[in-house]
């Protein structure tokens, strides 16, 4: 993720432990054709009451970089398996050189399809954007992505983080994008923190736990 553009990721949540999930579930998925590289991170803050949700809770995310040639797989019924594309939007934000070993998924939906403009738009060009330029520390770089088949969730706003407290630096992420950019103008705050459009429907951070690509041996963070 940390260096490259990846043209379609594909999500699993799952409720099985980072060490089964890795041991069993990883290892079948990264075998399967159009898989690049597969990771897996553990949830920092499992049953989070301050993002209102529409998808149940789970303990394991497991993250797959693929092609256009992968087809998601049947997924058991204790992991539920989503498909996105990159949308057709620059990333924001920056490279350091340094690996992704914190992640802040924030899953979103319209409200309605009529919807769909305004919301990417409030999205890439305010709420991302004011984050991007904010600078905040430990975060790195944020990719949009698309459900493939539309539904809910509809877009994946993926925020990677050089550090493996990503909550610690999403508890930040508003104080310093107020700080640095927003000010104390509250209808400028109000209109980065929310639209008429949004739907939330999951928010939390997760740490690296370990990762391995199609041709080499599965490894732990460090």
């Amino acid at each position: 993720m940390e260096d490259r553009l990846t043209p379609f990721v594909y999500l699993e949540l799952a409720n099985r432990t980072v060490e089964e999930y890795a041991r069993e579930r990883a290892a079948e998925v990264v075998a399967l054709r159009g898989v690049e590289r597969a990771s897996w991170w553990s949830n920092q803050k499992p049953g989070r009451t301050d993002y209102r949700r529409t998808i149940d809770e789970f303990t394991t995310l497991g993250l797959y970089e693929v092609g256009a040639d992968f087809a998601a797989p049947n997924a058991p019924s204790d992991i539920r398996g989503i498909l996105f594309r990159h949308y057709g939007r620059p990333a924001q934000g920056i490279l350091t050189g340094k690996p992704t070993l914190g992640l802040e998924i924030v899953l979103i939906s319209p409200r309605s399809e009529a919807g769909v403009q305004a919301l990417r738009d409030w999205a890439d060009f305010i709420h991302i954007r004011y984050i991007a330029a904010a600078a905040v520390e430990g975060l790195t770089i944020t990719t949009v992505y698309e459900n493939v088949v539309a539904g809910t969730p509809r877009f994946l706003h993926l925020y990677e983080m050089d550090t493996a407290d990503a909550e610690e630096a999403f508890l930040r992420m508003p104080r310093t994008t107020r700080e640095r950019q927003l000010g104390s103008d509250r209808a400028r705050w109000k209109q980065w923190a929310g639209h008429d459009e949004l739907v939330i429907d999951y928010v939390n951070s997760f740490t690296r736990v370990g990762e391995r690509t199609a041709d080499r041996k599965a490894c732990a963070s460090a």
